[in-house]
Order: C-alpha cells, then structure tokens, then sequence
C-alpha cells in the first residue's frame, strides 16, 4: 500500500477508527488493538497486543488476542475490510456458543478476518503460530467443529472487499 493500511481514510475517518468504532457498536466487553511496534500512532487509552512471534502473520495477532481476552469469545475484525458492519457479526454470534466461533465462507474459502473464535482454540492457535503453518484457512479447519461456517451470500460479499493495493481504495 506505500503506508499503514489502518491510517487511510475512509468516509471522513481513519480505517483504524472505522473499525473500532464498529466493534463499540458491538458492545463488545474488551477491545485491543493488535499492532506492530513501527505503528507508534495508537492512542495511549487503547491497549495493544503485540505478536509474540513477530511476522508471523494475523494468526499471531489472533494467538496475542486470545491470550489477553477474558470472555468466551474474541471478535476478529480487519483493519482493511472497510464494508464490514456489525450486523455480519450479528449473524455469526447466532452461530456461536460456549466452545463453537463461527466463520463466513465463499467458494470453499473461509474469511477468518471478519469472524468470531472461541477462546479454547487459545492453545491451538499458540501451538500453530510456533509451527511453519500458520495458514487461518488450515487452522479453521483442523479447529473442525469448534468453528461453525456459514455461507457468505452473493449480497454479503460486498462486505469483504478489502484493500491491499492503492487502487483499491
């Protein structure tokens, strides 16, 4: 992207506030901010998680999250998804109890960035960021029933868009 993904604007606002402002549209009970230490811009009043195993990729962003979160649950949400809303993750909780998240998934592929993960995936996921594989689509699978998937429909898709290059914006 030329610079950090989560500074670009969107609608009047940062990606970052975008996205944070959704999650307290959520009412979720804690909130962090999984950021690399290059990313000095995070507000003091925003606690952030570091990955313990540096470029490891989001699941170590997922793996620090889960070690911090106090719920059952931990709500993954992606800077760069800027469609995202909260009634996905409505949807999804409806899918969701004590040990089951739940995933969207399009054309055999999961989208484990806008997605709710159980917390006792917690060793799971630690054991799989220390090994090579560290895939989400591969760890959502060997999660097996403890992640429920559900079809993204034709008029949801929209809502994974993200941005990875410039002329996505």
């Amino acid at each position: 992207m030329g610079g950090d993904k989560a500074l670009l604007p969107f609608e009047g606002r940062e990606l970052w506030k975008r996205q944070w402002a959704l999650l307290d549209e959520l009412d979720v009970a804690q909130s962090y901010l999984s950021a690399r230490p290059e990313q000095t811009w995070v507000p003091p009043d925003i606690e952030v998680v570091r990955d313990s195993i540096p470029d490891a990729g989001p699941l170590a962003g997922i793996a620090a999250a889960m070690t911090r979160v106090t719920t059952t649950h931990l709500i993954v949400l992606a800077v760069d998804l800027p469609q995202m809303n909260a009634e996905w993750f409505e949807s999804l909780s409806d899918n969701c109890e004590l040990g089951i998240g739940a995933v969207g998934r399009c054309d055999g592929f999961y989208e484990p960035l806008a997605a709710i993960y159980p917390c006792s995936l917690r060793d799971a996921a630690e054991q799989a960021q220390l090994s090579d594989e560290r895939s989400l689509q591969r760890f959502i699978v060997r999660a097996g029933l403890a992640m429920k998937s559900r079809e993204i429909s034709e008029a949801q898709a929209g809502l994974f868009e993200n941005w990875n290059e410039p002329s996505d914006t």
